[in-house]
């Protein structure tokens, strides 16, 4: 299995959201800057709040620059250990599978790979948490939602 298509994957879904959050910045900077927005009174706030949006917008080009940066070093050899970079194959007690990407950033994002949905997730995430450092077969144990569900490592990509 080549994780080399689902890495790239990974980055052009980041390079449209930094493509997005770019477009965004311009066209609050706009309404900034823009004379239609010129205070007519001490109550005229408009070009105010464009502002404050326009500096939220320049803040997230930056963390999603800063999202491409840190992935595009991420490891994608085979792995044997559950670590940053590790696509992991989770079996539950019906044994529905469940395919993983450890990943430092965009937690949440779903890829498509190989006829299967691949969920990135954080270290920081429960279930990430208790994937670091695990190997095949090991047992791992999570609680979602106050109800603990139990899956075993089928395999570690």
């Amino acid at each position: 299995m080549n994780k080399i298509q689902l890495h790239q994957q990974l980055m052009t879904h980041l390079q449209s959201l930094l493509n997005n959050a770019k477009a965004a910045a311009k066209r609050a900077h706009e309404t900034a800057t823009s004379e239609e927005n010129v205070a007519e009174n001490k109550y005229d706030t408009l070009a105010l709040e464009a502002a404050y949006l326009a500096q939220g917008q320049s803040q997230r080009v930056t963390q999603c620059q800063a999202d491409i940066d840190t992935c595009i070093s991420l490891p994608i050899n085979k792995s044997t250990i559950g670590g940053l970079g590790a696509l992991v194959v989770l079996v539950n007690e019906l044994d529905e599978a469940k395919y993983l990407l450890i990943c430092p950033v965009a937690g949440g994002v779903k890829l498509q790979w190989e006829q299967h949905t691949v969920l990135v997730i954080t270290p920081e995430s429960p279930i990430g948490a208790a994937l670091l450092n695990q190997q095949t077969d090991d047992q791992v144990s999570i609680t979602i939602n106050n109800k603990k569900q139990h899956f075993e490592i089928l395999q570690i990509i």
